[in-house]
């Protein structure tokens, strides 16, 4: 079965078969041709106020699909694998957090942490150990005899980035940069490899975390997350230990100095959508950041893919969060893509 959905300029074609649902990216026609209406879906809503005509989006059901896999630690104890739609195929984590110590208790995070950790510190040694055994499990091409990925297509097993993610706030981790110097040294001996950092920005103004993000090539990425643009909003949604206008501080800090992409989730509120004044205070936010010399070469819209601990946080559907991407077009002037 083939479904269509028109996601800003493209056609996301997904195809299923018995075990997967892969998403395949491709040219959006100028004209719709011959295909049917019909065959144009979208996220199914319930009307919950009449007189407005407010939908309700009910959270997307659990379902196995090729993009935003759950993390497959492949017997290792801080390297996972998980196929991402922001990586576009195969990224290697880094759990910097083991701990799962975070500043922020998103609403709708995966991590439970009710649950006590296995490891109470990242043991740089495996780390590094453990990485050049996946990259070359990767590489011989064994990672494809796996159930889970045989019927994957072979570009989506091919390794996109590293990233120094995880439980928690990478930054937060006392051994950042030890840990930075070891993927960096493993990618030196071994082949090179894009290194991207997940982080919230609130510990990127720390000496330490400064020491590690000099050992970062051009071709490596800081990724920032920014879920809205008032205090208000991201005390909803991010419920954090530090005011938002520290957080704007630090990517402009960073930003200053090379390029940052802009990670921003949006999730169903109680089965609605973020107000539309939200969203333009979070694009204006944007707006002011590239005034102040913020380098943002992307801004990634995106929604809770996996399962939280909250079950009233949800997945927007693709139509919502076309429309905060361009409502970051038109008011910040800069790219905002959807995934």
């Amino acid at each position: 079965m083939i479904n269509f959905y028109k996601v800003e300029d493209k056609w996301a074609k997904i195809v299923k078969n018995s075990t997967i649902a892969v998403w395949l990216m491709v040219p959006f026609p100028r004209k719709l041709g011959k295909v049917e209406a019909s065959s144009i879906q979208t996220e199914s809503v319930t009307p919950v106020n009449k007189k407005k005509g407010t939908p309700a989006y009910h959270p997307a059901q659990v379902r196995e699909t090729a993009f935003d896999r759950p993390r497959d630690w492949l017997g290792n104890r801080f390297i996972y694998a998980v196929i991402s739609s922001r990586a576009t195929g195969l990224s290697l984590g880094v759990n910097i957090n083991p701990d799962k110590k975070c500043n922020f208790d998103c609403s709708y995070c995966e991590v439970d942490r009710r649950i006590p950790s296995r490891e109470h510190k990242l043991d740089v040694e495996v780390l590094a150990a453990e990485l050049r055994k996946t990259i070359a499990f990767i590489q011989s091409g064994k990672l494809a005899e796996l159930p889970s990925y045989r019927t994957l297509p072979s570009e989506l097993l091919r390794l996109r980035q590293v990233a120094l993610s995880g439980d928690g706030e990478p930054t937060l981790a006392t051994n950042f940069m030890e840990a930075v110097q070891a993927v960096v040294r493993v990618r030196a001996l071994g082949g090179f490899f894009k290194l991207v950092l997940y982080t919230n920005g609130t510990g990127l103004d720390h000496p330490n975390v400064q020491r590690g993000l000099e050992l970062l090539t051009k071709s490596d990425e800081i990724w920032i997350k920014l879920d809205g643009g008032s205090q208000s909003f991201v005390d909803k949604v991010n419920r954090p230990d530090v005011p938002l206008e520290k957080i704007l501080s630090n990517i402009l800090l960073v930003g200053r100095i090379r390029p940052v992409v802009i990670q921003s989730l949006f999730p169903s509120i109680h089965g609605e959508e973020p107000p539309f004044e939200e969203i333009r205070e979070y694009a204006l936010r944007l707006k002011e950041l590239k005034a102040g010399g913020a380098q943002i070469s992307m801004v990634q819209i995106y929604s809770a893919a996996r399962p939280g601990i909250n079950s009233e946080w949800g997945h927007l559907p693709l139509r919502v969060l076309s429309q905060i991407a361009q409502t970051v077009r038109q008011t910040a002037g800069l790219r905002a893509e959807v995934f």
